[in-house]
């Protein structure tokens, strides 16, 4: 069965009983966690440096998955519409309500049958390329290293982007197959 790569998730306060949601989106990958990873002046991250000044963590849920873009949009809108948004008396950080009706608009891409299957089945490829890396070299290796060694560095625009090997090596991260050390390398933990 084919699987689709978007999903719906909610942002959580963990210093309320019961956790209630902050804020709702929609993404593919990593997207749920960016947000702590890269917390900007937003309402909603002025929230999540609260929590973590807090000593807490935020709580990420996902809602729904296995969705395709058009129908994580319009789940994402219809949430964000009953929840409410807080500049309009509602509970959510998000900054725009959308509306249900235009998210067919949005949808850009033309996804051909198959083209996710072979994406994933070259991401378990490459996962397992920089494992092996990693185990090879207990010390540690750096994102350079990854992209040096196993050919993932890109010259894009003349300047070499090393993008592709930080994406492989936080999803690693994320499954708790690599961990950072401090001296930024990065160690395998086992699998």
């Amino acid at each position: 069965m084919a699987q689709n790569p978007f999903y719906v998730y909610a942002l959580k306060d963990p210093r309320q009983r019961p956790s209630k949601p902050f804020y709702i989106g929609k993404g593919t990958g990593n997207r749920a966690w960016e947000h702590q990873a890269n917390i900007d002046e937003s309402e909603k991250g002025q929230l999540i440096q609260q929590i973590k000044d807090s000593g807490q963590n935020v709580i990420h849920t996902i809602l729904a998955d296995n969705l395709t873009e058009q129908q994580a949009l319009k789940i994402e809108a219809e949430l964000i519409s009953a929840f409410g948004i807080r500049s309009q008396g509602g509970l959510l950080t998000n900054r725009v309500k959308p509306n249900p009706e235009n998210i067919s608009r949005h949808v850009r891409a033309n996804i051909p049958d198959g083209c996710y299957e072979k994406a994933q089945m070259a991401l378990k490829l490459m996962k397992s390329a920089v494992m092996e890396l990693a185990k090879a070299n207990p010390h540690g290796i750096s994102n350079s290293d990854a992209a040096k060694y196993l050919g993932l560095q890109s010259d894009y625009g003349g300047g070499s982007k090393d993008y592709l090997s930080y994406s492989i090596i936080g999803l690693l991260m994320k499954e708790g197959r690599l961990q950072r050390t401090l001296n930024r390398k990065h160690v395998a933990t086992g699998e």
